[in-house]
């Protein structure tokens, strides 16, 4: 599994014009779930989107992850990061998970977050979403699993 998380001031996914998913402070994590990813993947995921060090200390420092400062997680489905885009000028995307199964990972990892963390908001699986974020830094890290 993959995670393009960026560090915001504050986000939002809206789907048919009606808001399903905002957060302040925090994470926006676009996740997407490759051929293989499995229960155990969206756990090591989850512990890095929880625990990574991307906030900055009283130093200055990106010493603090998100429980520390109390920011919100915003988790949205985005099968096109499991594209390959090595070859050519239009992207593959044979290494995505077969649709239902990144629909069951998503909400494996989605319903994990929610029981470890009570500041997670998500977007709508293979929804067409906007999603509107103020990026803080700018702070962007792509994360494996």
């Amino acid at each position: 599994m993959k995670a393009l998380i960026q560090r915001v001031r504050r986000a939002s996914v809206t789907v048919d014009e009606r808001v399903v998913g905002t957060i302040g402070h925090g994470l926006l994590a676009l996740v997407g779930v490759e051929k293989g990813d499995d229960e155990a993947a969206a756990q090591r995921l989850l512990r890095k989107l929880l625990h990574y060090r991307v906030f900055a200390d009283e130093a200055g420092k990106m010493n603090l992850d998100l429980q520390q400062v109390e920011g919100g997680l915003l988790l949205v489905s985005q099968f096109t990061l499991a594209a390959d885009t090595r070859k050519g000028l239009r992207p593959s995307f044979s290494s995505a998970a077969p649709p239902a199964e990144g629909e069951r990972l998503f909400h494996y990892l989605l319903e994990r977050a929610q029981s470890a963390w009570p500041m997670v908001a998500s977007g709508e699986f293979a929804a067409n979403m906007q999603v509107e974020l103020v990026n803080d830094g700018p702070v962007t890290f792509l994360l494996e699993s």
